[in-house]
């Protein structure tokens, strides 16, 4: 059975009028070296019953290790994509006042994995070991290839 998850796309106004959106890199060693397609919006798999605005809230403040800012505004539904394998990913997007988050205060919460995979041994590794600031255009670039859908909707919801 597909897994769903639900995640937030956190943005921020440009002074030239432009918008970045961040991202986080995923964690540990299979990701290490890459860059493309190995960011991610702020996400994680539901709870049973949970509600999944109230999911993708909660997992973006594990994976970033900080509180999120206050909503000024109702966060933007983005909708939601299958990822490659099947996964269903819930999003929305908040904007996040400027200066923004301390990028170097960043702790993730972290998950067991078995690696080198079929050895039996286990590693914890962070969920994500880094976010950046990213334009549309580099996100599109980096971000795993079914979620940079999200990026375009928040983009065509600002236009608006």
């Amino acid at each position: 059975m597909a897994t769903t998850s639900a995640g937030l796309l956190p943005f921020r106004r440009l002074p030239d009028g432009g918008v970045e959106v961040l991202l986080g890199h995923m964690g540990g060693p299979f990701w290490a070296r890459k860059d493309a397609g190995s960011w991610s919006l702020l996400k994680g798999e539901l709870e049973p019953g949970e509600d999944a605005h109230a999911a993708a809230l909660r997992e973006a403040a594990e994976e970033l290790g900080l509180e999120l800012p206050p909503s000024s505004a109702p966060d933007l539904v983005l909708g939601e994509v299958k990822q490659r394998a099947g996964k269903v990913v819930h999003a929305w997007a908040r904007e996040w006042p400027q200066p923004g988050p301390d990028l170097s205060r960043i702790s993730s919460n972290t998950v067991e994995i078995e690696w080198p995979p079929r050895s039996g041994r286990r590693i914890e590794i962070p969920e994500i070991d880094r976010v950046a600031w990213f334009t549309p255009d580099e996100a599109r670039r980096v971000v795993v290839s079914a979620q940079a859908a999200f990026v375009d909707r928040l983009v065509e919801a600002l236009a608006e």
